[in-house]
């Protein structure tokens, strides 16, 4: 893989307004400058309303943390997004998720669920792999999230599919101690 197509600005060459978007998001719940906003940087109107959406689906959306997680590591190990599952898989498994359940993730697979994350699991894996969701996968997470889950979810799942773009795309690099996916 060649070289990263974003590197990272030095603050002495950042304009006045990306300065005070890199210290925003630097200072808020994320505490640090990471992943894909280094790249939209570049384009601070842009940075700031994903950061915003960001920030709402990952710590204010109504599904709870652990099944957020899932979800972005299904939308990750979708689109191969190295470093989105290197950040996102250590925070799932903070967040309560099996590493059991998380390595079947990584090879692509089915793994062993409880209820609440079978549902999140189909309706994430159907959006990602059919671009729809069947009626009955609809109607259990509906049933058991509301509809403002069922949106939650939708959303969650297409902010993480561009961070992945933007991370893929900048060839954004592991650390060096991170277990990379593996290929399918």
């Amino acid at each position: 893989m060649s070289d990263v197509r974003f590197p990272a600005i030095p603050r002495e060459k950042m304009t006045a307004e990306q300065t005070a978007l890199y210290d925003r998001i630097a200072t808020g719940p994320r505490a640090g400058v990471r992943g894909p906003y280094n790249a939209l940087l570049r384009n601070p109107e842009l940075c700031s309303l994903s950061e915003r959406i960001g920030e709402y689906v990952r710590y204010r959306n109504s599904l709870p943390n652990a099944l957020k997680e899932m979800a972005i590591l299904i939308t990750a190990r979708h689109w191969t997004a190295q470093y989105e599952w290197y950040a996102h898989r250590r925070i799932g498994e903070q967040e309560g998720l099996d590493k059991a359940l998380c390595d079947a993730l990584a090879r692509g697979e089915r793994p062993a669920m409880d209820a609440d994350q079978a549902i999140v699991f189909d309706f994430t894996t159907q959006m990602l792999k059919k671009n729809e969701v069947d009626d009955a996968t609809y109607a259990r997470m509906k049933d058991r999230f509301g509809e403002r889950g069922v949106l939650d979810l939708i959303y969650l799942v297409g902010h993480y599919c561009t961070v992945a773009f933007i991370l893929n795309i900048d060839r954004h690099p592991l650390p060096a101690d991170a277990t990379p996916l593996p290929a399918l």
